[in-house]
């Protein structure tokens, strides 16, 4: 793809055109933002991650501090795989959103950031985006954050630029489901808005107040009703509660737990920082625009209910099939049987896979991994590569043989822990039995294979598997999952 370098817009308006003196600025942000909003114990023990921050995009002498007040809680050591950047239209109207696809970069006073130019094009597939260059071309929402996160982060991760249009409710929730599937720890979502614009000082403290505490709870119901009622106060001015209300609903609804309108167990919300246009000596008391800081932490450690949840609702489509198994072939023998591969959203989910090659009908290797720390895509490739040449049971698959073998791929749900073997529904779940450094597992398919009952079954995994003994899973953790097989 040639460079397309999305030259700063904004440079010398709402910050620093020149180098040094960016750095200086940026710097004296941070260190305002380290006073107003020190890390807590948690923040700096590194017990959580940050999934998502809500951030202001004014100019850097209005909020640049509350912005940095907010970036402080990124541990500059975490490589994030992608950076999200989510705002509001504000120069050009259209019902949708747009992801920046025909950038290469984003290029700021501090050097350029590359854009995630797959990602982008493959969320535009999913019907949910489109690409409107006019979105993008001037649009400073998105800009103001780079210096910043360059500052902080060093070296940032791959941005992905949306820019959305739309307050229809059924478009926000589309572009949170296409998003649902990167809403994952290795990558951090920045949610661009302003609170309150145009009311007095005093006025904006009670709308700011009314929409802060409402977010922090997480749900969105709550904090649109909340932008409903300060709406109908009639209080002077009040052009909105939240410029990027847009950009904050998708958040929500990706941090909320299926079907419920709560926040997912292992995330909260903690109100970072707060000041006003009024607050800088630049700025008036008669008019301001608010400005929040928000950071979205999780729990490093995992939920069993969240697992369950997860279980129930993932999905594969046909195209999904598809693209993973041009992925696997792909992996095998990358010069014969090479296929194009158009990557999805499913990619990025944290599911296992097992990967099995049959010649003639009879097993030629089999490989998987419980993929709670690998993306599906890249651990398909992985244990498609695996099976092939790095099984002990077999010797490497040959270029010889790649006619006569089969491949098939068996993606696995979330594990979800039992207390009970009754709970184990044999012939349609596998199972996986751990206990201490040992572990083992049958898929689901294994049942119609053999002749066992459910505890035979478990007898062999423990045995065979695991190393634990016939009897060992009685005293084992035991898991259960689907295989979704093609």
């Amino acid at each position: 793809m040639a460079q397309n370098i999305r030259p700063a817009a904004v440079a010398g308006k709402f910050y620093d055109a020149d180098r040094e003196s960016l750095i200086r600025t940026v710097a004296r942000c941070y260190k305002k933002a380290e006073t107003m909003a020190p890390l807590s114990r948690e923040e700096r023990d590194g017990r959580t991650t940050v999934q998502a921050v809500v951030v202001p995009h004014a100019g850097y002498v209005f909020s640049g501090a509350v912005a940095a007040a907010a970036y402080l809680r990124l541990d500059p050591e975490v490589r994030y795989k992608r950076i999200f950047l989510l705002g509001p239209s504000h120069h050009v109207a259209f019902d949708g959103a747009s992801v920046a696809s025909a950038y290469s970069a984003y290029s700021t006073p501090l050097g350029n950031v590359d854009v995630d130019t797959a990602t982008c094009m493959a969320l535009q597939q999913t019907g949910a985006f489109g690409y409107v260059p006019a979105a993008h071309d001037r649009e400073h929402c998105l800009e103001v954050q780079l210096p910043l996160l360059q500052y902080r982060m060093k070296n940032p991760a791959p941005i992905v630029p949306i820019i959305i249009g739309t307050q229809n409710s059924d478009r926000l929730m589309a572009i949170a489901k296409a998003l649902q599937p990167y809403f994952t720890a290795d990558n951090l979502f920045v949610i661009s808005s302003d609170f309150s614009h145009y009311p007095s000082y005093d006025d904006a403290l009670t709308v700011d107040s009314c929409t802060g505490h409402a977010l922090e709870t997480g749900s969105l119901e709550n904090f649109q009703q909340a932008v409903e009622h300060n709406g109908n106060l009639g209080i002077r001015n009040l052009y909105t509660s939240a410029c990027g209300q847009c950009a904050i609903a998708v958040m929500l609804a990706m941090a909320q737990q299926s079907g419920k309108t709560t926040l997912a167990s292992d995330l909260h919300i903690k109100h970072i920082a707060y000041l006003n246009s009024g607050d800088s000596p630049y700025g008036g008391k008669k008019e301001v625009v608010g400005y929040h800081a928000f950071a979205l932490f999780r729990d490093k450690r995992i939920q069993n209910d969240q697992a369950a949840d997860d279980s129930d609702s993932f999905t594969l489509t046909a195209n999904d099939k598809q693209q993973l198994k041009n992925l696997a072939w792909n992996a095998i023998a990358p010069a014969r049987m090479h296929r194009p591969v158009t990557p999805t959203p499913v990619f990025e989910s944290r599911v296992g896979v097992f990967v099995t090659l049959t010649e003639h009908g009879h097993l030629r290797g089999c490989i998987g991994h419980f993929g709670e720390d690998v993306p599906l895509g890249r651990l398909t490739e992985e244990m498609a590569r695996a099976a092939a040449f790095e099984d002990p049971r077999f010797r490497p698959v040959t270029e010889d043989e790649l006619s006569d073998i089969e491949l098939e791929i068996s993606v696995l749900t979330p594990l979800k822990r039992i207390t009970d073997i009754s709970q184990f529904d044999y012939g349609r779940q596998g199972i996986y039995i751990k206990k201490g450094g040992r572990s083992g597992t049958f898929l689901p398919q294994v049942a119609k294979e053999v002749n066992w009952t459910k505890e035979e079954f478990l007898g062999h995994c423990s045995q065979d598997k695991a190393g634990l003994g016939w009897d060992g899973w009685r005293t084992a953790d035991l898991y259960t999952y689907e295989a979704i097989i093609f």
